[in-house]
Protein backbone atom coordinates (compact mmCIF):
# COMPACT_ATOMS: atom_id res chain seq x y z
CA UNK A 1 0.00 0.00 0.00
CA UNK A 2 1.71 3.04 -1.40
CA UNK A 3 1.20 6.50 0.32
CA UNK A 4 2.30 10.40 -1.12
CA UNK A 5 3.45 12.49 1.92
CA UNK A 6 4.75 15.76 2.16
CA UNK A 7 8.51 15.55 1.79
CA UNK A 8 8.53 17.25 5.58
CA UNK A 9 6.15 14.71 7.75
CA UNK A 10 7.34 17.15 10.76
CA UNK A 11 4.99 19.50 9.28
CA UNK A 12 1.86 17.16 9.26
CA UNK A 13 2.47 17.54 13.35
CA UNK A 14 3.62 14.06 13.65
CA UNK A 15 3.46 13.49 17.45
CA UNK A 16 5.58 10.53 18.47
CA UNK A 17 5.10 10.36 21.70
CA UNK A 18 8.31 10.85 24.50
CA UNK A 19 7.69 9.94 28.05
CA UNK A 20 4.28 10.44 29.26
CA UNK A 21 3.05 13.84 27.63
CA UNK A 22 -0.50 14.32 27.41
CA UNK A 23 -2.97 13.22 29.80
CA UNK A 24 -5.41 10.32 29.80
CA UNK A 25 -8.89 11.53 28.82
CA UNK A 26 -12.10 10.09 29.11
CA UNK A 27 -13.49 8.20 26.05
CA UNK A 28 -16.88 9.37 25.93
CA UNK A 29 -20.02 6.50 24.35
CA UNK A 30 -22.62 6.29 21.99
CA UNK A 31 -25.07 8.22 23.49
CA UNK A 32 -23.23 11.20 24.38
CA UNK A 33 -24.69 13.91 22.32
CA UNK A 34 -21.33 14.88 21.27
CA UNK A 35 -20.83 11.88 19.28
CA UNK A 36 -23.85 12.87 16.94
CA UNK A 37 -22.71 16.73 16.43
CA UNK A 38 -21.11 18.19 13.91
CA UNK A 39 -18.08 19.68 15.37
CA UNK A 40 -16.90 23.09 14.88
CA UNK A 41 -13.70 24.10 12.78
CA UNK A 42 -10.72 25.29 14.85
CA UNK A 43 -10.33 28.78 14.34
CA UNK A 44 -7.31 30.85 13.15
CA UNK A 45 -6.30 32.37 16.43
CA UNK A 46 -6.18 28.99 18.26
CA UNK A 47 -3.10 27.60 16.03
CA UNK A 48 -0.22 27.55 17.68
CA UNK A 49 -1.72 28.16 21.12
CA UNK A 50 -0.91 25.42 24.08
CA UNK A 51 -4.45 24.53 23.86
CA UNK A 52 -4.94 23.22 20.95
CA UNK A 53 -0.82 21.72 21.57
CA UNK A 54 -2.47 19.70 24.79
CA UNK A 55 -5.33 18.41 23.08
CA UNK A 56 -3.15 17.15 20.74
CA UNK A 57 -1.13 15.37 23.16
CA UNK A 58 -3.94 14.42 25.03
CA UNK A 59 -5.79 12.79 21.95
CA UNK A 60 -2.55 10.58 20.82
CA UNK A 61 -1.96 9.27 24.79
CA UNK A 62 -5.39 8.39 25.41
CA UNK A 63 -5.96 6.53 22.05
CA UNK A 64 -2.44 4.70 22.78
CA UNK A 65 -3.96 3.96 26.16
CA UNK A 66 -6.98 2.54 25.17
CA UNK A 67 -5.69 0.40 22.41
CA UNK A 68 -6.65 2.64 19.75
CA UNK A 69 -5.30 3.53 16.16
CA UNK A 70 -7.64 6.44 15.42
CA UNK A 71 -9.17 8.87 18.20
CA UNK A 72 -11.28 12.02 17.26
CA UNK A 73 -12.05 14.60 19.64
CA UNK A 74 -15.37 14.43 19.99
CA UNK A 75 -14.78 10.94 21.49
CA UNK A 76 -12.93 13.12 24.32
CA UNK A 77 -16.19 15.32 24.64
CA UNK A 78 -14.51 18.21 22.60
CA UNK A 79 -16.26 19.24 19.54
CA UNK A 80 -13.37 20.71 17.46
CA UNK A 81 -12.71 19.17 13.86
CA UNK A 82 -8.87 17.51 15.30
CA UNK A 83 -8.10 13.61 15.03
CA UNK A 84 -5.27 11.45 16.27
CA UNK A 85 -3.82 8.15 14.42
CA UNK A 86 -1.31 5.90 13.73
CA UNK A 87 -0.80 3.03 11.19
CA UNK A 88 0.79 -0.27 13.03
CA UNK A 89 3.48 -1.49 10.99
CA UNK A 90 1.70 -5.00 11.16
CA UNK A 91 -0.90 -3.12 8.34
CA UNK A 92 1.70 -2.89 5.47
CA UNK A 93 2.68 0.55 6.59
CA UNK A 94 4.38 2.40 9.45
CA UNK A 95 2.87 6.26 9.92
CA UNK A 96 3.58 7.65 13.44
CA UNK A 97 0.96 9.10 15.31
CA UNK A 98 -0.31 12.45 13.91
CA UNK A 99 -2.82 14.72 14.36
CA UNK A 100 -5.01 16.47 12.04
CA UNK A 101 -7.12 19.74 12.24
CA UNK A 102 -9.77 21.07 9.97
CA UNK A 103 -9.29 17.94 7.84
CA UNK A 104 -11.00 17.68 4.67
CA UNK A 105 -11.26 14.49 2.58
CA UNK A 106 -11.68 13.27 -0.99
CA UNK A 107 -12.19 9.96 -2.75
CA UNK A 108 -9.29 9.23 -5.26
CA UNK A 109 -11.49 6.63 -7.10
CA UNK A 110 -14.85 4.92 -6.40
CA UNK A 111 -13.67 1.66 -5.20
CA UNK A 112 -14.56 0.73 -1.83
CA UNK A 113 -13.95 -2.17 0.00
CA UNK A 114 -15.39 -4.29 3.54
CA UNK A 115 -13.31 -4.44 6.15
CA UNK A 116 -14.23 -5.27 9.66
CA UNK A 117 -14.03 -2.14 12.44
CA UNK A 118 -14.57 -1.15 16.09
CA UNK A 119 -14.52 1.76 18.04
CA UNK A 120 -13.64 3.07 20.99
CA UNK A 121 -17.02 4.83 21.44
CA UNK A 122 -19.01 1.60 20.84
CA UNK A 123 -16.65 -0.78 23.40
CA UNK A 124 -16.98 -4.82 22.08
CA UNK A 125 -18.34 -4.39 18.62
CA UNK A 126 -17.05 -4.98 15.14
CA UNK A 127 -19.08 -4.98 11.87
CA UNK A 128 -18.22 -4.87 8.58
CA UNK A 129 -17.86 -1.50 6.97
CA UNK A 130 -17.07 -0.17 3.73
CA UNK A 131 -14.48 2.75 3.10
CA UNK A 132 -12.82 4.06 -0.07
CA UNK A 133 -9.58 2.54 -0.82
CA UNK A 134 -7.98 5.60 -1.73
CA UNK A 135 -8.52 9.16 -0.76
CA UNK A 136 -6.97 12.98 -0.75
CA UNK A 137 -6.91 13.93 2.58
CA UNK A 138 -6.17 17.95 2.94
CA UNK A 139 -5.45 19.24 6.75
CA UNK A 140 -4.03 21.75 8.42
CA UNK A 141 -1.15 21.03 11.45
CA UNK A 142 -0.93 22.79 15.04
CA UNK A 143 0.32 25.68 13.62
CA UNK A 144 -1.86 26.13 10.99
CA UNK A 145 0.13 25.08 7.84
CA UNK A 146 -1.53 23.42 5.05
CA UNK A 147 -0.52 19.50 4.52
CA UNK A 148 -1.82 17.37 1.72
CA UNK A 149 -1.22 13.19 1.44
CA UNK A 150 -2.38 10.59 0.17
CA UNK A 151 -3.40 7.56 2.20
CA UNK A 152 -5.02 3.69 0.62
CA UNK A 153 -5.80 0.81 2.73
CA UNK A 154 -5.80 0.27 5.93
CA UNK A 155 -4.13 4.00 6.21
CA UNK A 156 -7.49 5.44 4.17
CA UNK A 157 -9.59 3.06 6.49
CA UNK A 158 -8.49 4.78 9.70
CA UNK A 159 -8.75 8.61 8.47
CA UNK A 160 -12.44 8.36 7.06
CA UNK A 161 -13.35 6.35 10.43
CA UNK A 162 -12.03 9.64 12.32
CA UNK A 163 -12.92 11.83 10.05
CA UNK A 164 -16.57 10.62 10.46
CA UNK A 165 -16.80 11.57 14.22
CA UNK A 166 -15.92 14.99 13.20
CA UNK A 167 -19.67 14.81 11.16
CA UNK A 168 -21.58 13.15 14.32
CA UNK A 169 -20.82 9.79 12.21
CA UNK A 170 -20.50 6.08 13.86
CA UNK A 171 -19.11 3.16 12.06
CA UNK A 172 -22.47 1.91 12.55
CA UNK A 173 -24.46 4.36 10.31
CA UNK A 174 -22.20 3.03 7.24
CA UNK A 175 -22.47 -0.55 7.44
CA UNK A 176 -24.84 -2.02 4.39
CA UNK A 177 -26.11 -4.39 6.92
CA UNK A 178 -26.28 -5.19 10.57
CA UNK A 179 -25.74 -9.12 10.05
CA UNK A 180 -22.17 -9.01 10.40
CA UNK A 181 -22.31 -6.96 14.04
CA UNK A 182 -20.83 -8.49 16.58
CA UNK A 183 -19.49 -8.90 20.36
CA UNK A 184 -15.69 -8.51 19.73
CA UNK A 185 -15.71 -12.00 21.65
CA UNK A 186 -17.84 -13.65 19.23
CA UNK A 187 -15.88 -12.55 16.39
CA UNK A 188 -12.57 -13.29 17.61
CA UNK A 189 -14.09 -16.92 18.04
CA UNK A 190 -15.82 -17.02 14.56
CA UNK A 191 -15.71 -14.14 12.11
CA UNK A 192 -12.17 -13.76 12.17
CA UNK A 193 -11.51 -17.68 11.78
CA UNK A 194 -13.79 -17.65 9.13
CA UNK A 195 -11.60 -15.40 7.08
CA UNK A 196 -8.38 -17.96 7.73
Amino acid sequence: MAISSPPNLASLASLEMAGNAGRIREVVRLGHPVLRERAQEVPPERFGTRKLRELALDLVRTMHAASGVGLAAPQIAVGWRVFAYYVPADYGEDVPPRVLVNPVLTPLDQRQEEDWEGCLSIPGLRGLVPRYLRVGVKAQNLEGEVVEFEASGFHARVIQHEYDHLDGVVFLDRMRSLASLSFESEWERFAQKSET
